[in-house]
């Protein structure tokens, strides 16, 4: 089941917002300038640059100059922590108010949003000090986004085992009729972690919905259990951020990463860093886990909180961490954030051609490479409007020498 079903976007009145909205002389990653138009919340058209103009109802569309930039499909953020986000900066323990929880989670989506990620994946505790209060307030948040970015709940219980899991199973349950759409949690910290796994996939084929679990995978056997309990599961299995499987020799790796191939479970690997729910960093073996065929999307984690101070929150430089430091292509490592995490997140393909969803992410350059290296200026589609804008400009003062060859200037050359 996806985490959510792609709407046409519905104006301030509740009415579907049926405006056409003409992308001209967008450059895509192929090299072509093209001119894309949009309307009900998708890709009505695409062609040569100057070839569009008026919408398929004939009406007048609105147009977005996006000469300089490459239009790409807008990432997705498939491992985010809305309930602690932000906290990196307080004195003494985070509250687990519901109003300080909402406030943070808003803004840490709308810096997501902002970065290009018009969907969002939240792992949320449930259970033990917080009860429902976190849950209750990042699904107010969900609420409030509605048209600006798509964000989903992942309910997350310390506990499922023993004498102390009948609660966390209640919690779970409660947590799933509140709304959470994912079940998840981290079977590490259970005292039974297969008993863990299987109340988690237990509750999944009950209600129908998706799994995402956290694992280190530093334990080859259990990881190895995990893998042949999920194969099969429908709507599918996420995993992350798996980072112990790069400590493991390559042996052992390798037999992990064929499990999870078999089973058609999903890697989430956090290239920016880890979160709260792990004890100990590293990325996942990408380039193994690829080779081998396992499904890998790339998340953010942790947002400048304990785990992360200085966490971005940013799916470009998931894509450049992979790209710089794992070996993978720009045009792979965007994969990741992209079309990967889109579908670990059960939502549709998007494409930059007709018939797709208008989820799409402008970025001045003219090549992924200048992309991934320099993501400074964006522009953000969602559900076929701009919902977002970033502008960088970089300025210099004149040289102090006399004389020598003419230095470059950011902008375009006065006509003539």
């Amino acid at each position: 089941m996806p985490d959510s079903q792609q709407q046409p976007p519905r104006s301030p009145s509740g009415q579907t917002d049926t405006a056409a909205l003409l992308l001209c002389g967008a450059r895509l990653t192929d090299g072509r300038t093209v001119d894309v138009r949009l309307g009900g919340g998708r890709i009505e058209a695409v062609g040569t640059a100057g070839s569009l103009a008026a919408g398929a109802s004939g009406a007048l569309a609105t147009r977005v100059d996006l000469d300089g930039y490459l239009l790409l499909p807008a990432p997705a953020e498939p491992h985010a922590h809305s309930d602690t986000a932000l906290t990196a900066d307080g004195h003494g323990p985070h509250t687990y108010d519901e109003r300080a929880i909402q406030r943070r989670a808003t803004e840490a989506a709308l810096l997501q949003l902002g970065h290009g990620a018009t969907a969002l994946r939240s792992h949320v505790r449930v259970g033990d000090v917080q009860g429902l209060d976190a849950l209750a307030a990042v699904l107010e948040v969900r609420r409030s986004l509605r048209g600006l970015a798509e964000l989903t709940t992942v309910a997350m219980p310390r506990v499922l085992t023993g004498a102390a899991g009948a609660d966390g199973l209640a919690m779970m349950r409660d947590a799933l009729k509140m709304g959470a759409s994912v079940v998840g949690g981290c079977p590490d910290a259970d005292p039974d972690p297969t008993g863990y796994v299987e109340a988690v996939l237990e509750l999944a084929s009950e209600h129908g919905c998706p799994v995402d679990l956290h694992t280190d995978a530093t334990d080859p056997a259990r990881l190895a259990r995990l893998a042949a309990m999920a194969g099969g599961l429908r709507p599918g299995v996420t995993l992350g951020p798996c980072g112990g499987l790069g400590r493991l020799p390559s042996e052992v790796a390798s037999r992990a990463a064929d499990q999870l191939a078999a089973a058609g479970v999903t890697v989430v690997c956090l290239p920016q860093g880890g979160c709260g729910s792990t004890d100990r960093r590293g990325t996942a073996p990408v380039r193994l886990l690829r080779a081998a065929g396992v499904r890998i999307a790339a998340g953010s984690g942790a947002l400048r909180d304990v785990s992360n101070p200085v966490g971005r929150g940013d799916p470009l430089e998931a894509a450049y961490l992979l790209a710089s430091r794992h070996g993978l292509r720009p045009e792979e490592a965007y994969g990741t954030v992209s079309c990967a995490a889109r579908a670990a997140l059960g939502l549709p393909e998007v494409r930059v051609e007709a018939g797709f969803p208008a989820e799409l992410l402008a970025v001045r350059g003219d090549r992924l490479v200048g992309v991934l290296s320099l993501a400074y200026s964006r522009i953000v589609i969602h559900r076929g409007r701009v919902v977002a804008r970033t502008s960088a400009v970089r300025e210099y003062c004149d040289s102090a020498a006399d004389s020598g060859p003419e230095l470059p200037r950011q902008g375009r050359e006065e006509p003539s």
